[in-house]
């Protein structure tokens, strides 16, 4: 079996976030790790190459495989902030038509500028999955 690739590094998040080019995509990684470190209660931490994540959790699937990642995680990419939070099983259509101008993959949400978004409503989506984090890997 292949080792994981995205497991947790010893890299300093406030290094990573200061080379971060953009100087707007900067400043949003700056507030979105603040704003995680303070619902979670977790430092952030590097996680792989790029991925800043708040908490862990261990996981198992039905295959026997098991493994480990943050609870909550996003990453300032060029294009855009990619944010770990949705749940791809559950229907979030109200609370992201809420939410502003995005995009949506399985379990991300792709974020252009913060400016774009209600800051409310993200920090309502960053509630709700952890709370069903902590329903499904209680701690």
């Amino acid at each position: 079996m292949a080792e994981l690739k995205t497991k947790a590094t010893e890299v300093k998040v406030a290094d990573f976030i200061a080379a971060v080019p953009d100087e707007v995509r900067r400043a949003d990684a700056e507030t979105v790790c603040a704003m995680m470190a303070r619902l979670t209660g977790e430092a952030p931490r590097m996680w792989g190459p790029s991925i800043i994540g708040f908490g862990r959790y261990a996981y198992r699937y039905d295959s026997g495989r098991t493994g480990e990642m943050c609870r909550i995680g996003f990453s300032p990419r060029k294009a855009e902030l990619v944010l770990y939070v949705l749940d791809g099983n559950a229907d979030q259509s109200e609370v992201l038509g809420r939410l502003g101008r995005h995009r949506t993959g399985k379990g991300c949400l792709y974020i252009r500028r913060l400016a774009d978004v209600d800051a409310d409503v993200l920090e309502e989506i960053v509630r709700a999955r952890l709370a069903r984090m902590d329903a499904a890997y209680p701690a």
